[in-house]
């Protein structure tokens, strides 16, 4: 009797351990692709060391390493004509890391407001092609969408924005030119019912550039820098007004750049930067979205 109860209670002990094991397994994982913890926080990083899992990409198939260099302020500068200038607004500099910041990163929007999320794209012609403008969005937990392109039917797509011109196999940092770069983002709004959140949608994609869309680190702030951050703020359940802007230069089919404003109502978030629609060892004709290597 002695020995069967041994032997019942090693077996129990095993089977506990095991299923210690198996819950801390589960914790490290979610710690280790927890996108709430900021990837330099100790803890997560000995979590993605542990699980070898870091955290998800941004539901994107352009997602890029954090290491990628940003374009210099003398190459960022060459979208910065008068009427660029003019429509940011008085106050711009240089933020080091491939933007500029407007207005003290301080914006107008107001996220305090009694509405549901929502989404608007504005438009125009050009060169007798539809080109987007302006999108705003109030953004909530709800409109954040955590499932992959291929789960939700919104996969890539063959279809080509106004001003498209493609090269690949290039060198450097980023092996092509441009992206189909959306106003907002997949992983922001794709849960908001009724919104093409597509990479065919021309009210909400135009062509950008690789570095512009995909930069994503403090040392290169490109558009998905900026979503990092906003992304992170609906995970905790705030709400965010998000406004992104085309800039564009006279009758440009191209965009100069795109200027980003968000807050939360909170207002724990918020910033006001302007991103040069510019890549490394690219030059580019914003009349016709023309590119040629350098």
């Amino acid at each position: 009797m002695v020995r069967r109860n041994y032997r019942s209670k090693k077996k129990e002990t095993k089977l506990l351990m095991s299923l210690v094991a198996a819950l801390l397994v589960l914790l490290l994982t979610h710690v280790a692709t927890d996108d709430r913890l900021a990837d330099s926080n100790p803890i997560k990083q000995v979590a993605q060391l542990v699980t070898g899992k870091k955290e998800a990409p941004n539901n994107s198939p352009n997602s890029s390493p954090s290491s990628q260099m940003a374009p210099s302020q003398e190459l960022a500068n060459t979208v910065l004509t008068a009427s660029v200038r003019q429509s940011l607004g008085s106050h711009i500099e240089w933020n080091g890391a491939g933007a500029f910041i407007i207005n003290h990163n301080k914006t107008s929007l107001k996220a305090d407001v009694a509405s549901l999320p929502y989404a608007d794209n504005q438009t125009k012609t050009v060169q007798g092609e539809l080109v987007p403008t302006v999108a705003n969005a109030l953004l909530t937990k709800a409109t954040r969408q955590y499932r992959n392109r291929e789960e939700t039917g919104n996969g890539t797509s063959d279809w080509r924005p106004a001003g498209w011109h493609q090269l690949s196999g290039l060198n450097g940092d980023y092996d092509h030119a441009v992206d189909r770069g959306h106003l907002l983002a997949y992983a922001l709004i794709g849960r908001l019912k009724g919104f093409d959140a597509s990479t065919s949608n021309p009210k909400n994609v135009a062509t950008q550039t690789a570095w512009s869309n995909q930069a994503s680190s403090k040392a290169s702030t490109g558009q998905n820098y900026y979503e990092t951050m906003i992304r992170r703020a609906l995970d905790r359940h705030k709400r965010v007004r998000y406004r992104v802007t085309l800039v564009y230069e006279g009758n440009n089919i191209l965009a100069s750049g795109r200027h980003l404003e968000a807050k939360s109502s909170d207002g724990s978030l918020e910033f006001n930067v302007f991103i040069p629609n510019v890549q490394n060892g690219l030059t580019f004709d914003y009349a016709t979205g023309q590119v040629r290597t350098n």
